[in-house]
């Protein structure tokens, strides 16, 4: 991977707005975690709106949205990254702050907060117009990588649960958006050209492990989740992976938001 280290943790969390996460236990969090690299999404905040200290001893860079309030992702890296770069090469999702890149010796990381859709909806037309301009970025993303000898990792919120393996209650989400069988098929078509999603390839043949659980009802605490935040990794990387976790909150009072931090640790 070309770090001067031999291990990469990254970790990847939909904060749910940063500004109140950071005051339910999102702060504390950071202060703690030994991740090289943090992905975050949907902060909901422009850099300056970052509560004073959140980011302190990371270098962080951001793609909000320009519709404030709205979507935004962020990078947090230990050591100073190089190039960074948002947007997916496309008009209609310019600013969106939905994709932020940065690069690394030896590997391009990437944040992604996919657009969450209503089926029959705008909201699901938007999504798959994203969708189909997302594979191609890709698989440029992925051509221009390898001719520089570099790996790819895409972390965030996909808005996809690729199987039924991948929602708790999969029967009765059929027709719902995030597990619509044309969407599952646009995932399953990345995993055919290579790419790795890394948790599942960490936990083959089980259910979940879930990453985003409703506020509704009792779904946490019964464990009624979607694993729908994922690593994406191109193959040299996924190889190194060494263990995939979801870091679920001891209790639903503890939680800081609807997801919880997916964390794999990269190594030889």
């Amino acid at each position: 991977m070309g770090q001067s280290h031999d291990v990469l943790v990254v970790s990847s969390v939909n904060v749910n707005g940063i500004r109140a996460a950071a005051g339910k236990g999102l702060a504390a969090w950071l202060a703690a975690t030994p991740a090289d690299v943090v992905c975050l999404q949907e902060t909901r905040a422009q850099p300056e709106e970052v509560p004073a200290g959140l980011f302190d001893g990371w270098h962080a860079r951001h793609a909000p949205s320009e519709v404030r309030g709205r979507s935004g992702v962020a990078i947090l890296t230990r050591a100073e990254p190089g190039a960074a770069r948002t947007g997916i090469d496309d008009d209609e999702f310019a600013g969106s702050g939905r994709y932020l890149e940065v690069d690394l010796p030896g590997v391009t990381l990437a944040s992604l907060y996919l657009p969450n859709g209503t089926a029959g909806t705008p909201k699901q037309d938007e999504k798959d117009r994203f969708l189909a301009r997302f594979a191609p970025y890709l698989a440029l993303r992925r051509a221009k990588a390898a001719a520089e000898d570099r790996e790819v990792l895409v972390c965030g919120d996909w808005n996809i649960a690729p199987e039924q393996a991948d929602i708790r209650n999969w029967r009765g989400n059929v027709k719902n958006s995030g597990f619509l069988p044309h969407e599952r098929e646009w995932m399953a078509a990345l995993f055919g050209e290579g790419w790795v999603d890394v948790v599942r390839a960490q936990h083959p043949g089980v259910d979940g492990p879930y990453s985003w659980w409703s506020y509704r009802g009792r779904a946490f605490d019964n464990d009624t989740g979607w694993r729908i935040d994922h690593h994406v990794a191109t193959p040299g990387l996924g190889a190194l992976a060494r263990s995939a976790v979801v870091e679920r909150a001891p209790s639903h009072a503890e939680r800081w938001s609807d997801h919880a931090p997916v964390t794999v640790v990269y190594g030889p």
